[in-house]
């Protein structure tokens, strides 16, 4: 038995009322501002074609159309070619020593922004869907299509990784003197 259209439509609008600007923000962080439109439109229609298959609460419905929007994306690539290189330029065009005048929460945005544009784009995409789409790892592991267990792991690589970039020169620790030796000892 096929769902009557008018409440097809109902569920459809609600779920585009409910969606609509958190995933037009998720693609606007992926692809140029001009085509995250774009992108988010194709989403819903492939939404509208799989309705039936729309998790039933609002928090899955939302991390089921990010995914959907991450496939759309991926058929964008050009959009992200684009994108990544506006960030090279960006990161190259960055002062690499700040001046003493500078505020200090301005250098470490820069140092921050630097630190994010040499993780890999994997690692970029596991940290923005905590971070800046506030999926659990649930919700964000099936936005990738993997267990959960698995995006906890990219999860806790991704954040070591940018540690690592953000103070690349851990502490040393003075080397202690070498014991004397037998003969050291007796003269």
């Amino acid at each position: 038995m096929s769902t009557p259209q008018p409440d097809r439509e109902r569920r459809f609008r609600t779920l585009y009322d409910d969606t609509y600007v958190d995933v037009l923000r998720f693609a606007q962080r992926r692809v140029h501002p001009s085509h995250a439109e774009d992108v988010v439109a194709d989403a819903f229609l492939v939404a509208w074609r799989r309705l039936d298959q729309v998790p039933r609460t609002p928090d899955d419905a939302r991390a089921w159309l990010f995914g959907i929007t991450r496939h759309c994306l991926l058929n964008a690539q050009r959009g992200l070619k684009r994108h990544d290189a506006l960030a090279v330029r960006i990161a190259e065009t960055a002062p690499a020593v700040a001046s003493p005048a500078e505020d200090e929460g301005v250098v470490r945005r820069l140092e921050l922004a630097a630190a994010w544009h040499a993780l890999s784009p994997a690692e970029q995409e596991t940290l923005a869907l905590c971070v800046f789409d506030d999926l659990t790892s649930a919700q964000a592991a099936r936005v990738l299509g993997i267990t959960a267990a698995a995006f906890r792991i990219r999860l806790l690589r991704a954040r070591r990784a940018l540690r690592r970039r953000l103070d690349p020169a851990p502490a040393t620790l003075p080397v202690p003197a070498p014991a004397p030796t037998r003969m050291e000892a007796r003269s």
